[in-house]
């Protein structure tokens, strides 16, 4: 054993077993990996390539949470997504809600506006046409997807649209692989490893067979660490930052040291979310608003050691290498740390 990986089973456990319940990999005509780019999905399609599924077949979809704006999500994540892909040789598709999160949280007397998705032929758009209401309120933090709408409006229902207006998925099958794991929370340990995906019309008219896949649900973080290691996969810049997992750099679930280090490292984006709070006259948390949260934390140390990290964690471009080898990996200041985010 080495000593890299003998540090991380004293931390966090051994590496867990597989679950017992796994598809036939090589059963599928598409195999889609849900990828923020966060360690987990990262995990997931490396434990995919150690399965033996070529990168050819593996399709990333990155949903950009703020589609052209910069308020919720971290500026550089998509490039390095880009990159990473590149690096991996697998195909990368974005796809977003129009206006993201924040055209929604702003709505009054409109409809959700409509979803758009990157296809091997190009770019597609779909919906837009329902009721007009208002929205005017911050995702609240809630394992209730209808209260805390961010992760359905932004993610869940980007992909189902995506899914299911494609033609090439009819009469295919497909495997749609997320990285949730059981440690994560109560929540989502209760979550099936392997199920009918809820886009998945195998008995209709278009035989649109879709199979969701968690393949490490059953894993430790440590397990997590261990694969981005094997591969030298360095992660994205949050983790570096001393973040524990990639949410939205402005994420509703954020703790008192994840605030005041946002405040820190973006004051005027920490303003702007603390104006629509005043705006909303409702907080995103019920017992405090965000100023009197982050005067409550920590500002992480990396971000006030490394003042050019966070700026290139700010920047839409990203420049440093993807990949390095086994030997000289290191493990991000995040690891094994403060991971609030959605439950």
């Amino acid at each position: 054993m080495s000593m890299m990986t003998a540090s991380l089973s004293s931390r966090q456990g051994t590496v867990v077993p597989e679950p017992g319940e796994r598809p036939d990999l090589a059963g599928y005509d598409h195999v889609i990996v849900a990828c923020s780019f966060g360690k987990d999905s990262l995990a997931s399609t490396l434990h995919l390539l150690e399965k033996g599924v070529t990168p050819q077949r593996i399709e990333w979809w990155h949903h950009l949470v703020d589609d052209d704006g910069d308020v919720f999500d971290w500026p550089h994540v998509p490039d390095y997504g880009r990159h990473l892909a590149a690096a991996l040789g697998v195909r990368l598709y974005f796809s977003a809600r129009r206006g993201g999160i924040v055209r929604e949280m702003l709505r009054e007397n409109a409809p959700t506006a409509p979803v758009w998705f990157d296809t091997p032929t190009g770019r597609v758009t779909v919906g837009g046409k329902g009721p007009p209401n208002t929205r005017r309120r911050f995702p609240q933090v809630s394992a209730n997807l209808s209260v805390r709408w961010c992760s359905p409006y932004a993610k869940i229902m980007v992909a189902d649209g995506a899914l299911r207006n494609q033609a090439r998925f009819s009469h295919a099958r497909t495997l749609f692989v997320t990285g949730e794991r059981a440690a994560e929370s109560a929540n989502r340990a209760r979550y099936a490893v392997f199920e009918r995906h809820r886009a998945d019309c195998r008995d209709g008219r278009a035989r649109r067979h879709i199979d969701h896949w968690r393949p490490v649900h059953a894993w430790s973080e440590a397990a997590v660490w261990q694969i981005l290691r094997r591969h030298g996969v360095i992660p994205p810049l949050p983790y570096q930052l001393g973040f524990g997992r990639l949410s939205c750099l402005a994420c509703v679930f954020m703790s008192a040291d994840q605030a005041a280090t946002l405040r820190h490292m973006d004051p005027d984006r920490f303003a702007r979310l603390c104006e629509w709070e005043r705006a909303f006259g409702c907080t995103i948390r019920r017992d405090r608003d965000l100023g009197t949260l982050a005067s409550g934390g920590t500002v992480y140390g990396p971000v006030r050691r490394y003042p050019d990290l966070v700026r290139r964690a700010l920047c839409h471009r990203w420049r440093g290498r993807v990949l390095t080898s086994p030997e000289q990996w290191v493990m991000p200041a995040g690891a094994f740390g403060d991971s609030t985010g959605p439950v």
